[in-house]
């Protein structure tokens, strides 16, 4: 393999936190070992198009320096684009003759399963890249940049929402981001302390969500000296009914990656409960006992649902998202430097830098139903009846590996 001289920085998919500490930990490490690195803009399209561009941005100092590790969203931009369906026999000759054209000898390529797809087929045809796991879904086999600083905002939003949801004695539902896996509504949800989740590992029962929310979003207004009570729920927009359904609107179409596009779920949820409490005639005498009853005005609790959706992506990265992001970033130059193509950088333990093929990691993970368990014990909602944790205890002997 040839000496790497300069590298090319893409980012692709969705944007979030953690991007821009991946372009600086990339630049600086080239600057480091005596290299440049420079932006290809707008991810994939940016790389078809590498050919007709005049020039690309190099990340000198001063350049960097106008560069926020802590701010989301990416530098260098994004699309969503899957080379192998472009419609152009020559795309990947086309794709060499632009990086040629600039001078760039390999390429590290941030983002998420399908921008891990494609860097998969580069690789194949012989250019030589190297994978930051991102994704803000955290469905990928390793830690991807992008997943703390969803999971915070998520957890601030439903903090927060709880404020609105027991001044107006409201079931506040939030539906977020997260596709096929929950973990960002999991851990979001875990982190705000909310009474229900549901995610699309789970199929829903709503008639357990109802009755777990009449009772306590009962007993709570009861117990209030003001008759104040609220009842929360997450809903990761890729939920599942019953019948295991995702639930959707089909007519929302696909992606560019043949993805259904996810919407709808946190009106379905409050349809679900609406419903049930109409048919409920518990509803109205506890609305009368708590003097909330307005005849032909005010009959039922209400339900809103938010969907923060891309607010999700924005604000502040957090601290281990920026920390991760730079070491994954100079870890890729590095790998890139010793012949490595193909791979994604894992993580960074003091000098040992862990890779595994892209191809592996890019395999969907979801949440472990067993962790769910330990915090039905809690208390806690998630759409099916609660069963039973069972613990295995193990002792630990030795240092515990670190993870970032």
């Amino acid at each position: 393999m040839s000496e790497m001289r300069r590298i090319g920085i893409i980012t692709s998919g969705g944007d979030c936190g953690g991007l821009n500490a991946v372009i600086k930990g990339v630049a600086q490490m080239a600057r480091h070992m005596g290299m440049e690195a420079v932006i290809i803009p707008n991810g994939y399209a940016g790389l078809y198009n590498l050919m007709d561009m005049e020039s690309v941005v190099i990340l000198t100092t001063e350049r960097l320096s106008q560069v926020e590790s802590g701010v989301t969203g990416s530098e260098a931009g994004h699309s969503r684009v899957k080379i192998r369906k472009i419609d152009d026999p020559l795309k990947y000759e086309r794709i060499k003759k632009g990086l040629e054209k600039f001078r760039i000898d390999g390429l590290v390529i941030s983002g998420g399963d399908d921008t891990g797809s494609v860097m998969v087929d580069l690789t194949a045809n012989g250019i030589p890249c190297i994978h930051v796991p991102k994704t803000m879904d955290l469905d990928l086999q390793s830690y991807s940049v992008g997943g703390d600083s969803a999971v915070n905002r998520i957890a601030i939003f439903a903090r927060e929402l709880k404020a609105t949801g027991l001044s107006h004695n409201r079931v506040m539902v939030i539906e977020v981001f997260g596709r096929y896996a929950g973990h960002t509504a999991y851990r979001g949800g875990i982190g705000a302390e909310v009474d229900c989740i549901l995610i699309p590992e789970i199929p829903v029962d709503f008639d357990i969500v109802y009755g777990h929310m009449k009772k306590l979003y009962m007993t709570r207004v009861r117990a209030s000296d003001v008759k104040a009570g609220t009842y929360t729920i997450v809903a990761a927009e890729g939920m599942k009914d019953a019948a295991g359904e995702a639930i959707t609107d089909k007519a929302s179409g696909v992606d560019a990656f043949g993805h259904l596009k996810l919407a709808g779920a946190g009106a379905y949820v409050r349809n679900q409960l609406e419903e049930r409490m109409k048919n409920d005639p518990e509803i109205k005498e506890f609305m009368k006992d708590v003097g909330m009853f307005v005849p032909g005005v005010y009959h039922l609790p209400e339900i809103r649902e938010v969907t923060p959706g891309h607010l999700v992506r924005t604000g502040q990265t957090s601290s281990f998202d920026v920390n991760f992001g730079k070491q994954a970033g100079a870890a890729a130059v590095i790998l890139l430097t010793k012949g490595i193509s193909g791979s994604t950088v894992v993580k960074v333990v003091g000098t040992d830098i862990y890779h595994q093929p892209t191809a592996e990691v890019i395999k969907q993970r979801y949440v472990d139903l067993n962790e769910i368990a330990l915090h039905e014990s809690l208390g806690i909602c998630f759409g099916r009846k609660p069963e039973e944790y069972r613990p295995e205890i193990k002792g630990i002997t030795g240092l515990i590996e670190r993870h970032l």
